[in-house]
């Protein structure tokens, strides 16, 4: 029933028994105090936000969430019909969560293509890798058109090797996508990898010329005014304590409430709340560093466009440059959420500033005397196999999400938009069948073990990079561990020994 049909006093169907499920349960955040990324602080200044979401409201479709995947949702929404009445509750501001926090790396899936290949059809994973390609463009394309400056440039991504270990950690995804008929990526000599980056310290790697770098606020907060622009009603400062899984269902925030035919659940780690997504997703920080401006240091080292960069680790190092000179420098494998409860912990200052500092400086030798002026910390949703996955919450037709993007959300989630679109309009089209609209592939154990045995891996994985970074090699319990880790960013190079010793 729609929401416009109710208001013209249609009786609403009789409720069905509540399921109240707790989607924020640790209280309520004081996102005035939160430490704001060096993004963030430029996208806000100056900015007025939405209302709070008060008293009763009715909407065709309901949004939790105003990251990129919410507002892509919405904004496919009213492209498909203009007139649906589509309500977007976020419970800071549009683009504080992790869309504001990542190191606006554009990518595809191509090198996620061999987890594709494991969870859809062949054909399937072909077709999603280029859909998620073509997201990359399309991202620009809607810049230009909407006049979004998100300091969007189209240079290209850098798959390095920065210890002798990590050489050729994108081989088999690369013979992977060759056996289907494609090369997406261009092999480079150690002396053009150097080039590329800037340092000798890049040993080889792979390139893919199909990636962008946005400032990621920017983004975001563009996206939100073409929602606006285009009526989807955006309520902000407006947590959501509760989720009734009534019919239809209704979203209660703290002041307020939103009953819709359709809820799409866009939470990105906070998703892990749901008693149905906990063990779908393991939420794990990442952290950031940026400099002060250093142009002229970019200029000396030949890296002046805007390709990013990441290493081969599973504790990833990936970074990039910005338009006024600076080097944002951040590192995966942060501390872990017990039980998937974020609450105010992943909002601070970055506990790992220092060991990331250092991780730039030795990269990147020539900025060892420009000091660091930003540093934040944000989490991640990572799925067993480093995909997001989208489905209906415990079967309804009538609530859907989309989680686990695992680090690499600000392309795909160009993709996930029209596939929750797709599921929120009931469509039989190629967003609504494609082969992520499935339930996990594969759950985490149960607390405490997946905390405990979470911490073990990773300090595993620490130990046996740590000793990689020295040429050396770790002992064989910690190569057993550290191959535990589940896929990151990139597909991790599995120690051919750790399972024998």
């Amino acid at each position: 029933m729609a929401a416009s049909a109710r208001r013209r006093g249609r009786r609403p169907r009789r409720a069905a028994r509540v399921l109240a499920r707790a989607v924020f349960p640790s209280g309520a955040i004081d996102y005035s105090r939160a430490v704001r990324s060096l993004w963030l602080q430029e996208a806000l200044t100056g900015a007025e936000d939405s209302p709070q979401l008060e008293g009763e409201e009715e909407a065709d479709v309901c949004i939790v969430g105003g990251g990129f995947t919410g507002l892509w949702t919405a904004i496919r929404l009213k492209e498909h019909d203009p007139a649906l009445d589509v309500a977007l509750v976020e419970a800071d501001v549009c683009g504080g969560g992790a869309s504001g926090r990542n190191g606006g790396f554009v990518l595809s899936w191509w090198a996620k293509f061999g987890s594709l290949k494991k969870v859809c059809s062949g054909e399937d994973a072909v077709r999603l890798a280029h859909a998620s390609a073509e997201a990359v463009d399309g991202i620009g394309a809607f810049c230009s058109e909407h006049r979004i400056d998100a300091h969007y440039r189209r240079d290209g991504w850098l798959w390095a090797a920065t210890s002798e270990a990590q050489l050729g950690a994108w081989e088999e995804t690369l013979e992977t996508v060759a056996a289907y008929g494609h090369e997406p990526f261009e092999r480079l000599s150690p002396e053009e990898t150097a080039r590329h980056a800037g340092e000798s310290t890049h040993l080889g790697g792979v390139f893919e010329p199909t990636a962008a770098t946005v400032q990621p606020a920017l983004l975001a907060r563009g996206l939100r005014r073409v929602g606006l622009e285009r009526g989807v009603r955006i309520f902000e400062h407006s947590p959501v304590r509760k989720l009734e899984r009534t019919r239809p269902p209704r979203v209660v925030a703290e002041l307020g409430s939103v009953k819709a035919d359709k809820v799409v659940l866009a939470l990105n780690a906070w998703g892990a709340a749901l008693p149905e997504l906990r063990r779908a997703v393991v939420v794990i920080a990442s952290d950031i560093v940026a400099t002060a401006p250093a142009p002229e240091r970019l200029e000396a080292i030949g890296w002046t466009d805007g390709s990013c960069i990441s290493d081969s680790r599973m504790l990833v190092n990936y970074y990039r440059n910005t338009l006024d000179g600076r080097i944002v420098f951040g590192r995966g494998g942060g501390k872990l959420a017990f039980g998937g409860k974020i609450g105010t912990s992943f909002d601070g200052p970055s506990p790992r500033a220092a060991a990331v500092t250092e991780s730039l400086r030795a990269l990147y030798p020539s900025f060892r005397d420009v000091p660091v002026t930003h540093n934040w910390m944000g989490p991640i949703d990572r799925s067993q196999v480093g995909l997001p996955f989208f489905s209906r919450l415990g079967g309804r037709e009538d609530i859907l999400y989309g989680i686990g993007y695992s680090g690499n959300g600000v392309g795909p989630t160009f993709v996930g938009g029209r596939i929750l679109a797709s599921l929120a309009l009931g469509l039989d089209d190629e967003w609504s069948r494609a082969g992520l609209v499935r339930d996990p592939a594969g759950t985490f154990p149960p607390e405490p073990l997946r905390y405990v045995g979470g911490r073990l891996v990773r300090s595993a994985v620490e130990r046996k990079e740590a000793a990689e970074d020295r040429g050396g090699r770790a002992d064989p319990a910690t190569l057993f561990l550290a191959n535990l880790a589940p896929a990151g960013l990139v597909p991790l190079k599995k120690d051919a020994g750790a399972a024998t010793g």
